[in-house]
């Protein structure tokens, strides 16, 4: 089975569950049985039209899903599927 690696500020909303296995043959599928055991997820990584959020990216080992098909890329047994969402902030640098 593949496995879906939950990020540390994702956990909240899987029980601080970190991995999540899946035999869903597509990103799209496996996502959407993932939000359906955690519907608490699902706000945090799908937006109001069904797709994933912009913010969310996802990778299939180190192949970002972008250059794979998309939501609609395959996931093998042995895959791992990452969820990376960005992360904002930091320190204002004056330059003066």
């Amino acid at each position: 089975m593949a496995q879906i690696i939950i990020p540390t500020p994702l956990r909240k909303y899987t029980e601080e569950q970190a991995v999540f296995t899946t035999d869903q043959p597509t990103v799209e599928l496996a996502i959407n049985e993932l939000v359906n055991k955690f519907p608490a997820l699902k706000t945090q990584v799908i937006d109001n039209s069904g797709k994933l959020r912009s913010f969310i990216k996802v990778f299939i080992g180190e192949e970002d899903i972008r250059g794979l098909g998309g939501e609609q890329a395959t996931i093998g047994d042995k895959d791992v599927v990452s969820l990376i969402p960005a992360i904002a902030g930091g320190v204002s640098v004056s330059l003066n």
